[in-house]
Parts: structure tokens; C-alpha cells; sequence
């Protein structure tokens, strides 16, 4: 048995995640693994049409076959209510009326793999021969490609009643631009007088899918009495409750939501895609429903992050002192409003401070399916127009690119594009760790190679959270939370509560509740979990130790007062102890049963995040092709709970912007469909592609929340682009501004300048 005194903190340690055995041996139980009595098995018909008028759906024959229990389609939607709305949505989001639109096309179909109509069947194979007998009479109209083909005046309307917001006059003609977000400070056009060096340049990315390994699957079941039981994998199973209370008019005291593992989301499963057509289809059955998309549906179906178009125009002086910028962003949110152009303006240009700024974003719609988050939304496309033009400035006047970017790096109290304050962050102390890192600091040796940096933050997801824990009698601890597990926070929150009782942490069990057991909670996402929930469970713990030193107390005979709590031991003042257990056994003998505590995190400040990656590669000249060589990630972290799964965080993000950078991109033919819609074709790096990712973890305490934690998840994604475009522009002289970075891309981008 560990005693107190051989205990070793659990906060720091790389221990293993509780749920590990649990994931590898196939105990750990997905969304695809629901079986229920009676369980239909529902299938999706789609839009094979970018942008379609649907004038009928006839499915009388589909509903012949035998073993076809039920067909929906977006007749079968109640009507929304007045107050119908959707969870961490704004008026500029996707909103309750579109996000059933994005569930099942009405009016018309938006996007090619649009759900039309969804049947339920008693085997998985006949539900899939009923959707080749559902008749769909469409009229196809001209879809809308790009964001170049979107923001003209002649532009198809897909929405015809959709007008920009903005902060102006609202227009009196509808068009595709959702709104239009506008941010200054100061003259910009005047700092670019003023200044000696004056860069422009456009940049592009396109459009990425998150890549997580387990497709969507949910299930549903609709009582008799009315009461629905909904088990799915998405990220927020609160946010999901109220979202198809809302959109399918049923009661919250009706609708409990409960989770299964999930296999990864990184932002595509914040919104609910499969529920509310399992609960319909339930509903017009009275039998539970099964639905597991493919890896097609998801591709063709499910949100991948926006495509971007970025003018920047950047200013400084001889001796590396940044003027202004001047940017215009217009990103791509496919069929619905919703793009991360927010985040980008704050998150994407943020990181140095300037005399004077002005952005314009755009939120585009296109034909195409709506997207969704994807760790640090907007903030990556941002960055890649951003450091590729401190990358220029530097070289134009001369300058170290890692000193200009130091010289000018925000603090603490600086201000950010909306104006708010900088709140504590590492800023200085990860580049000065780049600084005298070999990583930077080693020589380059050989043609064609290269070395780039780049830097980027996030601000650090807030929300609400609440945790649930009782103390058993034999000292150990059950905590329930409320937030969906997607990155190992099981175990930084048994590390958390071991330390603050003082206890070995396979004495803690978390588990994640269902709507039913837990308090309110947010999604998680925006890198909020082990930082707003981790608050959470510390309140509770310190809640509990409140109660049970007045248990102490009551069996040592003195007022709770005069009972301390430090290092596993209720003490008083006169020398009498209780151990943790002790404490815990003595609660029950009394007739009180075990003591259980609940904490809430509500309004922290935000604990933003901030890293800097630095890339080698080498180029080939006669076919193009990139290969990484080191890929190095520093990052502040605040405190590491768990410093393996940081580093995990930590070189999984770096992963997937490599993968944006030199191979992902969704390719669509001249109908508007998807040519890639499979893992074959749409191409994301593996281990053959990779080097290995250096993690260095630097720890700058955050202000608010315990222990000075950090999120970790959001900002690693967000350098890798422009990292591997400024080692690319190192080894060649040649600045690749649009991804991803093919062979072929930068075989003729090398032809064109004539380095080969």
C-alpha cells in the first residue's frame, strides 16, 4: 500500500490513460457497436446534385419491399417553434431553421450528398436496395463552385432570401454572403506611408476534412410514453439534448442523450447529424434505429474546415518594427452560414502587435456541404497569409525571421484585433526556447533543403462544466463528468483529483455521464476540457474535503474549524488525525453514506495558448516532391497534467496541418461532386511521410483555473502550413501560396521562376 509519504504528485506524471486497455482490447464500446432489442437499421438516400430543386419524392415502391419498415423525409420534421433554437449558435451562425435544412433538404437540394430521404429497415442490406426505389424528381440548377464564382454580382443565389450581415445598412439585394465582419485600428493606409518596406501578396487554402477514424453512428429509441433515449458519439451530449429538443420539439425531461466512445472529431462533431433521423425514424416505427455512416457519407456529407482566400498587404520599418496590415479574408462555408471567419480575424492575427490594422472577412456560401470546426477554426488559413509575410519582411530588410518575429511578439496587456487585452501567455518564452533550440540553431547542409518557422495562438475555450464525485467508504473516489472524453481528459481529471486527496490514482474513477447524470456542460472543444472541467472537478474535490472534515471533526470530538487537510490527513491543532480512508469509513458508520460533492466552472477567464513550429525539408527538383526531415513544436502548455498526451496533442495537431500543407484537398468534378471520397483518394499523411515530431513543452502558468492548465489542442494545427511553405521558399527562392503543396504544385511553380 502507498503511503503518504511515498506518494509522488499525479500532476506531471506520464501515466498511462485509464481507458487504454479498455480502447485496444475492443471492450471500449463505439457508436457502431449499439445493439438493442428489435433494432431497425436506417440508410441515407443523397443528392447526387450540387444544386437541385426537389419537386417530389415518390417512395410507394420502396416501401413494398419486405423488411422496409418506414421512409422520412423532410416532410416528416415538425414544424420549428418560435423560440426554436440551437446551442453556441449566434445570429451569424447556422441557426435551428438551417441546421434542419443541413439534416434533410426540403426545397431544395444544396449540396451534392444532401440527405433527401432516410429508410428504416430490419437488415442493413435491404435498407440499402429501398433507396434505389425511392423516386426523387429533381431540377437541377447551376451550382456555385468557389468563392471566386460566389462573391460575384451574376452568382446563382442559394439561399434567396439570405442578406449580408453587417454592421452597416443591412443590403436591400440578397446575395451569398452571410456576412461581413470588419475590424480596424488606427490608419492603416497611412502606416504603409510611413513605412520602408511594403509587401502584397494573396493566398489560398482548401477545403480539409477533420480525418477522425470513426465514422458517425447513433441510435435512437422512442418510448410509448413519449420518452426518447438517444446513443450517439458527438462531442457535447448536453449541447446535443438541446439542440434536438429544439429543432424536433420534444421536452428536455423527455430526451436524455447518452454517450458512447468516440474515435476522434477535432470540431466535425460538435452539431448532431444522425440523431434527430434515428429519433423520427423510431418515432414512425416505435422500434429502435441504427444509422453508421460510411466513410463516403463522410466525406460527401459531414463538415470538413473552409477554404480561404486571403489579400494581405504588410508594412515595417528598416529596423524590423511592424507598421500595419491590411487584410481581406473571404472563407468558404459551403451551404449554410457558419465559417470560423470570427476566429480568424482574433486568432490569426493577434500574435505581433502593429500601429495600425484593418481586416475585412467574408463568410461565402457555395455549393457545397456546410462545414464545420476544426481545431482553431480560421486561425490556420489566417496564419498561413500572416507568416509568410513576416517571413518576406524579414528577408527584405534583412532581418533574422526568428528575431523580427521576437521584436514584435505581443505581451501580456497588449491589444488584440478586438481590442481586449492579451491575458498571460508564454509568447516570449517558447521563441526564446526556439531560439537556442538545434532545431533552429543546427546548420543546413545540402541543396534543395530548407528550414521555416512560424508561430500561432488560440484564446482558449471557456464554457460550462459540472462534475459530480462521491467518496466511498474505502477511500476510493467516483467522478462523473459531464464532458465528452475526446483526447485522454479521463485521466488528467483522476491526476487532478489524486492530487488534490492526496491519493494513488488508481484510487479515482471517472467516468462520463449521460444527460441524465451530469450538469450542464458544453461541448467539448476550443481546447476548454482539462482547463473549464478540470476547474470543475477541483471544486468538487474541495467541496467534498469541506464535508468531510466536519465528519472528521464530529468523530474527533472538535469543531470543523479546527480540522486541517493536508497530505492525506484530517489533523487538529492538538495532534488528532484521520486518514483520507478513514474519514471516508467513518461517514458511512455514522449513517450518513458516503460523501459526494458537486463543482461548477462557470465564466473563467480564457487561458489562451501559444506555439511556434519550426520544419526542415528537402525538395526534389525534378519531380517536386516535399519530404519532411525534422518537424520540431514548441508550445506553452501552462502546467502538463499528463506530459504524454500533451506531446500526443502536441504532434497529432502538428500531423494534420502537414497533411493540409502537402496533401489534403477535396477534389470536385464539373456536376459539383466529390471525386475523392475515400480514404484511397482523399490523401492524408501516414508514418512514411512523417519524421519524427519533436514536442518541447514550455510551461507559463495560466492565470485562472487550477494548477495553471492550459488547453493544448487547438494551436498545434495552426503553424504547419506556413512553416513548411517558408522551409519550401528557404530550399527553392520560390513562396508556394496556394495548398496543398503537390509535387506537381511546386514542380511548375519551380518551372515558372526558372530554378529548374
Amino acid at each position: 500500500m502507498t503511503t503518504t509519504e511515498e506518494r509522488r504528485a499525479a500532476i506531471g506524471q506520464r501515466l498511462p490513460k485509464v481507458d487504454g486497455l479498455d480502447r485496444v482490447t475492443g471492450k471500449a464500446a463505439y457508436g457502431a457497436d449499439i445493439h438493442l432489442p428489435g433494432m431497425l437499421h436506417g440508410k441515407l438516400l443523397h443528392s447526387p446534385h450540387a444544386h437541385a430543386v426537389i419537386k417530389s419524392i415518390d417512395a410507394s415502391q420502396a416501401l413494398k419491399l419486405p423488411g422496409v419498415m418506414a421512409v422520412i423525409t423532410a416532410t416528416d420534421f415538425p414544424e420549428l417553434g418560435k423560440e426554436a433554437a440551437i446551442s453556441g449558435s449566434s445570429e451569424y451562425s447556422i441557426g435551428a431553421a438551417n441546421l434542419r435544412r443541413l439534416w434533410m433538404a426540403k426545397e431544395k437540394a444544396l449540396f451534392s450528398g444532401h440527405p433527401v430521404a432516410a429508410v428504416a429497415a430490419t437488415d442493413p442490406n435491404i435498407a440499402e436496395q429501398a433507396l434505389a426505389l425511392i423516386k426523387v424528381d429533381y431540377e437541377v440548377l447551376p451550382w456555385v463552385r468557389d468563392i471566386d464564382e460566389a462573391i460575384k454580382p451574376t452568382s446563382p443565389l442559394i439561399h434567396e432570401d439570405l442578406y449580408t450581415h453587417t454592421l452597416g445598412e443591412l443590403p436591400k439585394q440578397p446575395s451569398n454572403i452571410a456576412q461581413h465582419v470588419e475590424i480596424g485600428n488606427g490608419d492603416a493606409e497611412a502606416a504603409f506611408r510611413d513605412s520602408d518596406v511594403v509587401i502584397e501578396n494573396e493566398y489560398e487554402t482548401q477545403r480539409v476534412h477533420q480525418g477522425y477514424i470513426e465514422p458517425q453512428a447513433s441510435a435512437a429509441l422512442v418510448d410509448p410514453s413519449g420518452q426518447v433515449t438517444v446513443w450517439t458519439t458527438i462531442q457535447g451530449v448536453h449541447w446535443a439534448r438541446f439542440d434536438l429538443a429544439s429543432v424536433l420539439n420534444i421536452p428536455l425531461g423527455k430526451l436524455r442523450v447518452i454517450p458512447m466512445e468516440i474515435g476522434g472529431a477535432f470540431g466535425g462533431k460538435v452539431y448532431p447529424t444522425l440523431e434527430p433521423l434515428c429519433i423520427l425514424l423510431s418515432k414512425k416505427t416505435g422500434r429502435p434505429v441504427k444509422m453508421v455512416l460510411s466513410r463516403e457519407e463522410v466525406l460527401r456529407m459531414t463538415g470538413p474546415t473552409s477554404g480561404s482566400i486571403v489579400k494581405i498587404k504588410t508594412g515595417c520599418m528598416r529596423d524590423g518594427t511592424l507598421t500595419g496590415f491590411a487584410v481581406k479574408l473571404w472563407m468558404d462555408s459551403g451551404s449554410f452560414p457558419g465559417s470560423p471567419v470570427a476566429g480568424a480575424t482574433l486568432a490569426g492575427f493577434s500574435v505581433y502587435q502593429w500601429k495600425a490594422f484593418h481586416i475585412d472577412g467574408y463568410d461565402v456560401l457555395t455549393n457545397k456541404v456546410r462545414v464545420q470546426a476544426y481545431r482553431g477554426p480560421g486561425a490556420p488559413q489566417a496564419c498561413f497569409a500572416m507568416e509568410q509575410q513576416m517571413e518576406l519582411m524579414a528577408a527584405k530588410i534583412g532581418m533574422n525571421p526568428l528575431e523580427m518575429r521576437i521584436k514584435n511578439i505581443s505581451k501580456e496587456g497588449d491589444p488584440m484585433t478586438h481590442g481586449r487585452p492579451h491575458l498571460k501567455v508564454g509568447f516570449k518564452e517558447v521563441l526564446e526556447q526556439v531560439q537556442r533550440h538545434p532545431a533552429w540553431t543546427s546548420p543546413m547542409k545540402g541543396p534543395w533543403r530548407g528550414r521555416g518557422v512560424s508561430c500561432g495562438m488560440w484564446m482558449g475555450g471557456t464554457g460550462n462544466s459540472s462534475a459530480h464525485l462521491t467518496v466511498n467508504a474505502d477511500g476510493s473516489v467516483a467522478v462523473v463528468v459531464g464532458s465528452v472524453d475526446l483526447t485522454g481528459t479521463r485521466t488528467a481529471f483522476a491526476q487532478i483529483a489524486a492530487d488534490e486527496f492526496r491519493i494513488p490514482v488508481e484510487k479515482v474513477h471517472v467516468t462520463v455521464g449521460d444527460t441524465d447524470q451530469t450538469g450542464y456542460t458544453d461541448t467539448s472543444g476550443g481546447s476548454r476540457i482539462t482547463y473549464s472541467m478540470g476547474t470543475a472537478v477541483h471544486r468538487a474535490c474541495m467541496e467534498a474535503i469541506e464535508k468531510l472534515k466536519v465528519v472528521a471533526a464530529a468523530q474527533l470530538k472538535v469543531s470543523a474549524a479546527d480540522v486541517t487537510y493536508k497530505d492525506g490527513l484530517f489533523r487538529t491543532s492538538s495532534g488528532q488525525s484521520l486518514t483520507f480512508e478513514q474519514a471516508a469509513q467513518t461517514s458511512m458508520r455514522r449513517g450518513e453514506g458516503p460523501i459526494s460533492s458537486t463543482g461548477v466552472a462557470r465564466r473563467l477567464k480564457h487561458a489562451p495558448t501559444f506555439g511556434a513550429h519550426v520544419a526542415d525539408v528537402e525538395v526534389d527538383p525534378e519531380t517536386g516532391k516535399v519530404t519532411l526531415l525534422n518537424y520540431t513544436v514548441f508550445q506553452d502548455v501552462g502546467r502538463a497534467v499528463n506530459p504524454t498526451q500533451v506531446e500526443g496533442q502536441m504532434q497529432g495537431g502538428a500531423v494534420q496541418g502537414i497533411g493540409w500543407a502537402l496533401f489534403e484537398d477535396y477534389v470536385y468534378d464539373e456536376k459539383g461532386n466529390i471525386r475523392n471520397a475515400s480514404l484511397l483518394d482523399y490523401r492524408m499523411p501516414t508514418a512514411l511521410d512523417l519524421p519524427m515530431i519533436g514536442a518541447e513543452i514550455v510551461e507559463v502558468p495560466a492565470g485562472d483555473g487550477p494548477f495553471g492548465v492550459r488547453g493544448c489542442g487547438e494551436v498545434p494545427i495552426i503553424p504547419p502550413i506556413s512553416a513548411i511553405a517558408n522551409a519550401i521558399a528557404n530550399a527553392t527562392g520560390v513562396r508556394i501560396k496556394e495548398t496543398p503543396f503537390t509535387p506537381e504544385r511546386v514542380f511548375w511553380a519551380l518551372k515558372k521562376a526558372r530554378k529548374i
